[in-house]
């Protein structure tokens, strides 16, 4: 069988519901023996199906169905967490790294502190129903982050915790750019190297302008969408 005609085969298969507990498929020497091939043809089916982002694949537990993308709206912020619970799945956090380190340019930038200024950084992993769902990096400049603990990033979103500190958050500006898992990445969020993911910056400003935090998220494209609504009730609609 060659390995299009495989794919085909499982395409149907994931299609019909005809998968295992939890969305889990057999694995490639089950599949092999079942079609009759290789499991060089049954990793290229694979593959195929991968990019498509009908399947996905966890280092140690085999391929499974992808589940559907949990879905975040642009034109109004939100926090991981709010974005998980909102497609009716549990959130939860693991506080990967917590500590002061030296501001890259690209982080001086965007807080406007100096080139190697001291600032907070904070790396996380979000997860959804047990599952890595994204990578998100935060610094924060080293006034405020002296006054933050592990335990308050452990316990909420920064977006909770800094109003509890005085700060009135109020403006984020927000860019999204696709970019592939390199091996660390990969490996926190269980997806092969190489995998498409959706990378988001964003730096969120208090009320005076100034910007407060910078973040970086990585989210598996498979995992997540992020959908914007338009209003033609602007009285001007430009025609492509």
């Amino acid at each position: 069988m060659r390995y299009l005609d495989l794919a085909d085969a499982l395409r149907a298969r994931i299609a019909a519901g005809d998968v295992g507990p939890g969305g889990a498929l057999p694995s490639e020497g089950e599949l092999g023996r079942g079609y009759g091939t290789s499991r060089v043809t049954v990793r290229r089916a694979l593959d195929i199906l991968r990019r498509e982002g009908l399947v996905t694949s966890r280092r140690g537990s085999g391929w499974f169905a992808a589940v559907d993308p949990v879905r975040q709206p642009l034109g109004r912020v939100t926090t991981v967490e709010a974005a998980v619970e909102a497609a009716g799945a549990t959130p939860s956090r693991e506080i990967l790294s917590f500590g002061f380190v030296e501001a890259t340019p690209a982080v001086a930038a965007a807080l406007g502190a100096d080139r190697g200024a001291d600032v907070l950084c904070v790396e996380r992993l979000n997860r959804a129903d047990g599952e890595p769902f994204a990578l998100v990096t935060v610094w924060v400049g080293a006034d405020l982050g002296a006054e933050l603990s592990r335990a308050d990033i452990e316990r909420a979103p920064f977006y909770d915790v800094l109003p509890l500190r005085g700060v009135d958050l109020a403006t984020v500006h927000q860019t999204i750019t696709a970019e592939v898992a390199d091996a660390p990445t990969a490996r926190r969020l269980d997806i092969a190297p190489g995998d498409p993911l959706l990378f988001v910056r964003r730096v969120t400003h208090d009320a005076s302008g100034a910007p407060v935090l910078y973040s970086e998220h990585r989210y598996p494209a498979a995992r997540t969408t992020f959908e914007i609504e338009f209003s033609l009730n602007s009285g001007v609609l430009h025609h492509a």
